[in-house]
């Protein structure tokens, strides 16, 4: 693959491979208690009623976990 250095290097297509990240109960949790405390991050009987069926990670948490990828990716990519 090409070396991106910049943005206008990306084209349609181009893939790139992020560091996988496991995500344990106790983050869920965690990151709920601080940042976003809704029963479905925190409550295993509360979540069992959601789309979800279970507990899960907040979008925020996703998000944030994500962004993080984008950045290692980038920066191996070595992206500006």
């Amino acid at each position: 693959m090409a070396q991106v250095e910049w943005f206008d290097d990306l084209t349609v297509g181009m893939r790139f491979k992020s560091p996988e990240v496991v995500v344990t109960e106790a983050d869920i949790k965690r990151f709920a208690a601080e940042f976003d405390p809704q029963p479905m991050h925190l409550d295993h009987e509360a979540a069992k009623t959601t789309l979800f069926k279970g507990l899960a990670a907040s979008g925020w948490h996703t998000a944030a976990i994500a962004m993080n990828l984008a950045i290692q990716t980038a920066r191996s990519a070595r992206i500006r």
